[in-house]
C-alpha cells in the first residue's frame, strides 16, 4: 500500500474531481465514448492549467445516475478503467478513482491496472441508509483484494458519507477510530450532508484530534472557507466549487481552480 505522504508533496493537497459523463449502460449515456474522452481531457486540462493546478485528481462516475448500491456492471468497470488509464497517462498529478455508489473492489482493481494511486471509498465500514438503500462497508474484501493484487493503492475512506445517514449514529470520532484501527484505511474524509454542502469544522477537528491518519475535507470548501478548514485538515477534495459559477452541471473553470488553489496555498 501507499502512504498518503508518498503520493502527495509536502503541504496540504487540493484534489480536484473529474465528474465523468454518463458511461455505457447508464440511462444518461449518449452513445459516444469519444465524447467522454474529450470531456475528460478538457476537465483535466482545466484542473491542471497554468492558472493554478490541483495536486491530484479523482476520476468518478458521477453522472451514472441512478447508482448501483455496490458492484457496478462489467461495462461500467471497463469504461472507467479505459478512461482512468487515459487520465493517468496525461495527468501531471496523482490520479485516484471513486466508483459510485460504493464499489471499492472495482475501484481497487481499476487503480491496480491503470496506475492510479488511490481510491475513495464512500462506505468502508459500518452501515448507512442512502438513496440506494442500505450500503454496507466491505473493508474485509477491499483490503484482501488489494493484498491479492499487490496493488500500491491508498484507501481514502469517508466518515459520514454524503447523501446518507448512519443506521446507528456512533459519532464521527468512533467511526474514525474504527476506520483507522479496524478498517486499516490510509486517510479519512469528512464531508457535509450533500454534494457541495459545507463540511463541519467541528467534525473535522474532532476526527483529527482522535486519529493519526491524514484527514481530508470531502465537500463544500470555497475560497472563503478553505483557510479555516485547512487549519484542521491535511487536504481538501473539491468538485462542485471548481465548476463555472459553482454549478455542478457546468464544466470546470480554470480561473476558479486557480483562485481556490491560491487560497489553499496561503494556509499550507
Amino acid at each position: 500500500m501507499l502512504q498518503f505522504d508518498e503520493i502527495f508533496s509536502p503541504g496540504r493537497p487540493v484534489i480536484g474531481v473529474i465528474h465523468l459523463l454518463a458511461l455505457p449502460g447508464a440511462p444518461g449515456f449518449d452513445g459516444s465514448m469519444a465524447a467522454i474522452y474529450e470531456h475528460t481531457a478538457a476537465e483535466l486540462a482545466a484542473l491542471t492549467s497554468d492558472a493554478g493546478s490541483v495536486d491530484g485528481v479523482i476520476v468518478e462516475n458521477f453522472w451514472d445516475r441512478p447508482f448501483y448500491p455496490t458492484r457496478v456492471p462489467a461495462e461500467t468497470t471497463a469504461a472507467l478503467a479505459a478512461v482512468t488509464r487515459e487520465v493517468v497517462r496525461a495527468s501531471p498529478v496523482p490520479v485516484g478513482v471513486n466508483v459510485l455508489r460504493n464499489d471499492a473492489q472495482s475501484a481497487i482493481a481499476i487503480a491496480a491496472v491503470t496506475g492510479a494511486r488511490f481510491v475513495r471509498v464512500n462506505v468502508h465500514m459500518g452501515v448507512v441508509v442512502s438513496e440506494q438503500g442500505l450500503l454496507l462497508g466491505a473493508s474485509h474484501d477491499t483490503l484482501r483484494l488489494r493484498a491479492a493484487l499487490g496493488a500500491e493503492v491508498a484507501i481514502l475512506a469517508d466518515i459520514g458519507v454524503k447523501h446518507a445517514a448512519a443506521l446507528v449514529d456512533r459519532g464521527v470520532v468512533s467511526d474514525a477510530i474504527d476506520c483507522q484501527e479496524r478498517g486499516l484505511a490510509d486517510a479519512l474524509i469528512v464531508s457535509g450532508p450533500r454534494t457541495g454542502a459545507a463540511t463541519s469544522v467541528a467534525d473535522v477537528a474532532a476526527v483529527r484530534e482522535h486519529s493519526t491518519l491524514p484527514v481530508l475535507i470531502g465537500s463544500g470548501a470555497t475560497d472563503g472557507t478553505v483557510g479555516e478548514l485547512l487549519r484542521h485538515a491535511h487536504g481538501v477534495i473539491v468538485g462542485t466549487h471548481f465548476k463555472r459559477d459553482g454549478v455542478v452541471e457546468h464544466p470546470v473553470d480554470p480561473v476558479r481552480v486557480g483562485q481556490f488553489v491560491a487560497a489553499a496555498r496561503a494556509e499550507s
